[in-house]
């Protein structure tokens, strides 16, 4: 082989091995990507948008994310059923808003994630808490989670993440507009 050919196989071998490392994004992280991607365009064909949860820890400090909003009775009778991504399509959170006061408790029938709720007044103050345990479709009675008291908003995420944003019994948890 001449040197010009040698050169030419070192110079496409070297192409191939850039070629291989991407975009440094591991497979991992693509399939997580893909997995985030896939529930967000399934939530939001199902009708559901994003809203801007604002939480005032009891510390005064303000946190605002970006979660799903399930305001009609349809997508509050479907929330996070047969949701599969800890993320919720990157929404980390629903939020459950009912125009009055409602006393109405939360099941977790075709859920399939732990979640953890939060119901909260009219006037932002959280009501109750609670942790909820995936109930499969094969399940005859599913328990159900009351508030203990009239709420506006429900606030489901991931179990044990309410403490991560600061949502418990000194916060005021308010929405705000699109995002």
């Amino acid at each position: 082989m001449t040197r010009r050919a040698v050169a030419v196989v070192a110079m496409l071998a070297s192409l191939l091995v850039l070629a291989g490392c991407g975009s440094g994004v591991s497979s991992t992280s693509k399939s997580q990507q893909q997995s985030i991607s896939t529930a967000e365009a399934s939530l939001r064909a199902q009708g559901f948008s994003k809203v801007t949860l604002r939480i005032r820890r009891a510390d005064g400090t303000v946190e605002e994310h970006c979660v799903w909003l399930a305001d009609t009775e349809a997508e509050r009778n479907r929330g996070l059923m047969e949701v599969t991504d800890p993320s919720l399509g990157g929404g980390e959170a629903m939020v459950f808003a009912f125009d009055a006061d409602t006393s109405a408790a939360f099941w977790m029938k075709d859920t399939l994630l732990p979640l953890s709720i939060a119901w909260v007044d009219s006037a932002g103050g959280v009501v109750n808490t609670a942790n909820m345990d995936p109930c499969p479709a094969t399940t005859k009675n599913c328990p159900q989670f009351p508030p203990g008291r009239p709420y506006r908003l429900a606030i489901e995420m991931a179990q044990g993440r309410l403490q991560d944003w600061g949502i418990g019994p000194d916060a005021t948890v308010t929405l705000a507009g699109a995002c």
